[in-house]
């Protein structure tokens, strides 16, 4: 009887039945049939409404799962902007591809046409070779038949001739026209693929077991290892350039190698495109052990240049800066351009009072002391229509660079005078820093407005410094004008437009922008600034320049109203945000094409700088620095550290700082610099033991503080006067005081005499004023100086006295000194000790 008895599996239906083998105890066993269960799979439904009447509306969805408070108009709303962006965004894939695929069109048409340009110029180059060819074969042709002509007319060949020659070189000129050898190739080619076959073969069968043997190899009955598709490709070159006849060995092209000062080895092979291997090797025959890395020197690499059949070309670390060459521009490019006016004259004389009449704007009243401090640069547009440019240069004594560079740059100066003042040391110095660079002036007699003016006793005393004004039959102009009042600024603006006239100022502004840097500074939230005078080209956002020792793109152009611009034309100032370092006042910016030429010319120019500084400071022998050694000895020196608002202040603070001292004391200037007074500053002065500097600038947290711990003076100054006066009193407490000797009498030795316990005692009267204890003596006899020093004893009797006057007898002792004679003078003085001051 079964297990089953005849009846059934029970299950569910609609299963798959299997049989699982069941174990118990004992050792038993037993077969259950089961029955396996397919997985239950949801089929997602269509909508329930999605064919009944509501063809093109769009299903809402269930109004329970929406957000709380949309209705059915905001829901279809939403859905159908849902759709009109999907469909938008097929439209613009579809033309973004659109796009792509003419590019594509356009790209593979400029490369035909390069590929079909390319091939013409192959062909035409090979049919002018085939013609070239041609000729010469038929020249050959017909001189060999002119020969064999005269050999028949001499009498013919002889006989026993085996081969025309003649005939021989006809055929084979004909043969190589036609890219066949007349020697009979085909044999040489069969013999050659018969001896390399017969090779292949020894070759396959010594070479059947080399190289890596795999297991599937060994199944597979493979015959080792096949020839890789580099091999077949070089093969089929070979192939080609044999048909081509181009088997032969290509030339060695002779190429010009740039050599610099200093050259290392990997670097001078892979210009001359020889291996490093063949440089070192050739090196080395010449007596040098060196390796690739090494440096040669220009001789050394020159020889090896030629040894390799190339040519050198000596090249200089300056020749960076060739590209920045001036370019005389054409005169159809020249176009119009402002003038540059400059403001020059004596401190205090109106300068920048003039100068916001006439720009309608209050600079003065910004100013620290009320003079200016630093060079402006501004834009005015007249009445009449006409661009000025002006630079307002400051007045005072420390700033002689400023007002040099404002000449140099310039190309009108208007020397301001005062008419109360008359012609002061400045108004002279601007005047020769006008004569110097060659620019018209225009003298502008100011504060007409004073009841004590006197204008033509400033036109007298500029005659004095060769200016002649036009009142009295010279050719520069003068105008009275009053920046108070406003007289004479019309007058002025026309004088100065009839200046610019007369000189046809004209400038190229489609090239790349050079310019000036007026003044520059370090600003806390932009960095490095410059105020840059554009001179030719047009200076526009993104350049790459080089200016100086710096280089940078330009971020930003701020004009003199503090907008911002995208481009500054010729003779236009702006500010330039955008550079690396701060640079100096005076530099010159150029646009270049790079950034890496920008750069290299910056490194190069400032290793320049740092090379002059150390060849200034070194010692050229041993002498000059022993001798410069013991100057110094006696020299006392006041170290301060200077940080300034811009370029321009430093450098005149500097300038004025050096001129203090004498040859007992002196101010040296450790580090100056643009910018807040930093931690680095106070380490600095701490270290030398200086006072730090701050002109219109302050000291940042960490500065303080590190002031204060370790005791460094740290002194704020808006006025240039009363910072180099400072700088003065506190160089004068250095200077050793001078001691002046005041003589206050005269007594005659009338006896000597010795005393126990005291020595030699002289016996005197007072010829002459008063004989003091505590005063200095000297000794004379026969009125040459004995001794000079100081008394032991003063007595008058028997009593000791501070002092004697006239006419009366004393006894006196020298302090370690006893040989005194009866007759010998006794000098008395005084000295005092008086303060020095520079």
């Amino acid at each position: 009887m079964s297990d089953t008895d005849g009846k059934k599996t029970l299950g569910l239906g609609g299963g798959r039945s299997g049989q699982v083998k069941q174990s118990f105890s004992h050792g038993r066993t037993k077969n259950v049939v089961v029955e396996t269960k397919g997985k239950k799979r949801v089929l997602n439904k269509p909508a329930a409404g999605a064919g009944k009447g509501g063809g093109n509306k769009t299903s809402l969805g269930d109004p329970s799962k929406r957000p709380a408070g949309i209705s059915d108009a905001e829901m279809e709303r939403r859905l159908k902007a849902l759709q009109a962006a999907k469909a938008r965004e097929v439209e613009e894939a579809a033309a973004r591809e659109a796009e792509e695929k003419a590019r594509e069109e356009e790209r593979e048409r400029r490369r035909a046409e390069a590929e079909a340009k390319e091939r013409e110029e192959r062909e035409r180059e090979a049919a002018l070779k085939a013609k070239a060819e041609e000729d010469e074969r038929k020249k050959r042709e017909a001189e060999l038949r002119d020969k064999k002509k005269e050999e028949i007319r001499k009498g013919g060949p002889k006989k026993d001739t085996p081969v025309d020659q003649a005939a021989v070189e006809v055929a084979a000129a004909r043969a190589e026209t036609k890219g066949v050898s007349a020697s009979g190739p085909r044999k040489t080619d069969r013999e050659r693929d018969t001896r390399n076959d017969r090779n292949n073969k020894g070759n396959d069968r010594g070479n059947r077991r080399s190289g890596k043997l795999s297991l599937s190899d060994a199944l597979s009955g493979g015959e080792g290892r096949q020839r890789s598709l580099a091999a077949m490709k070089r093969k089929q070159e070979k192939a080609r350039q044999k048909a081509m006849g181009g088997s032969q060995r290509a030339e060695k092209q002779s190429r010009e190698v740039q050599l610099p000062e200093t050259i290392i080895v990997s670097e001078l092979a892979n210009r001359m495109a020889e291996r490093a291997a063949d440089v070192v090797k050739t090196l080395m025959k010449m007596g040098m052990m060196v390796t690739a890395n090494q440096t040669l020197d220009a001789d050394t690499a020159e020889l090896v240049i030629e040894e390799f059949g190339h040519r050198s070309v000596r090249v200089s670390d300056a020749d960076v800066e060739q590209v920045i060459d001036q370019v005389d521009d054409k005169a159809e490019d020249l176009q119009p351009r402002p003038p540059i006016v400059t403001i020059m004259g004596h401190v205090d004389h109106g300068k920048t009072s003039l100068l916001d009449a006439i720009r309608k704007a209050n600079v003065v009243s910004g100013e620290a002391g009320g003079i200016t401090q630093h060079i402006g640069a501004y834009q005015v547009q007249t009445e009449s229509g006409a661009t000025l440019s002006f630079l307002d240069t400051p007045g005072h004594a420390a700033f002689t660079s400023m007002r040099a560079r404002g000449a140099n740059v310039t190309d009108i100066v208007v020397l301001v005078v005062a008419a109360d003042d008359s012609v002061m040391p400045q108004t002279i110095e601007a005047i020769n820093h006008s004569k110097a660079a060659g620019v018209p002036m225009i003298v502008a007699i100011n504060k007409c407005d004073k009841p004590e003016a006197n204008a033509q006793k400033v036109r007298t005393e500029l005659l004095q410094h060769e200016v002649v004004v036009e009142e009295m039959s010279g050719d520069v102009q003068d105008v009275e004008v009053s920046a108070k009042t406003g007289k004479g600024l019309d007058q002025l603006l026309e004088a100065i437009a009839l200046q610019a006239e007369l000189l046809e100022l004209k400038a190229n502004p489609d090239r790349a922008a050079q310019g000036a840097v007026i003044e520059a500074k370090l600003d806390v939230g932009r960095g490095p600034v410059a105020t840059v005078l554009v001179q030719n080209g047009t200076l526009r956002k993104g350049d790459i320049f080089v200016v100086g020792e710096q280089w940078g793109k330009v971020r930003a152009l701020i004009n003199d109203k503090g907008d911002r611009v995208d481009e500054a034309g010729p003779s236009v100032p702006v500010e330039v945000l955008g550079i690396n370092g701060t640079p100096e006042a005076g530099d010159v910016l150029n646009v270049v094409e790079t950034e890496a030429q920008a750069r290299e010319i910056a490194e190069y120019r400032e290793q320049a700088a740092k090379d002059k500084r150390a060849a200034a400071g070194a010692a050229t022998t041993l002498e000059q620095l022993m001798a410069k050694a013991k100057a110094d000895e006696s020299v006392t020196e006041l170290p301060v550290l200077v940080k300034a608002d811009v370029q321009g202040s430093a450098e005149a603070i500097v300038q004025a700082l050096e001129k203090v001292g004498n040859d007992e004391v002196r101010v040296r200037v450790l580090h100056s610099g643009v910018g807040a007074i930093t931690e680095s500053d106070i380490t600095l002065a701490e270290a030398s033991n200086a006072p730090v500097i701050g002109f219109n600038v302050r000291a940042n947290a960490p500065a303080r503080n590190a002031a204060n711990q370790k005791g460094v003076e740290i002194r704020y100054y808006s006025i240039i006067y009363d910072l180099v006066d400072d700088i003065k009193a506190a160089a004068s407490g250095l200077l050793s005081a001078e001691i002046r000797e005041h003589f206050i009498g005269y007594a005659e030795i009338l006896e000597v005499f010795k005393v126990t316990g005291v020595g030699k005692v002289a016996g005197c009267r007072v010829t002459e004023g008063v004989a003091r204890r505590s005063a200095g003596v000297r000794l004379l006899r026969d009125n040459v100086v004995i001794h000079e020093g100081t008394l032991k004893t003063l007595k008058r009797f028997k009593d000791e006295v501070k002092e004697v006057p006239s006419g009366q007898e004393c006894g006196m002792a020298f302090e370690r000194y006893d040989d005194i004679r009866p007759g010998d003078v006794i000098e008395i003085f005084e000295r005092e000790e008086v303060e020095r001051t520079l």
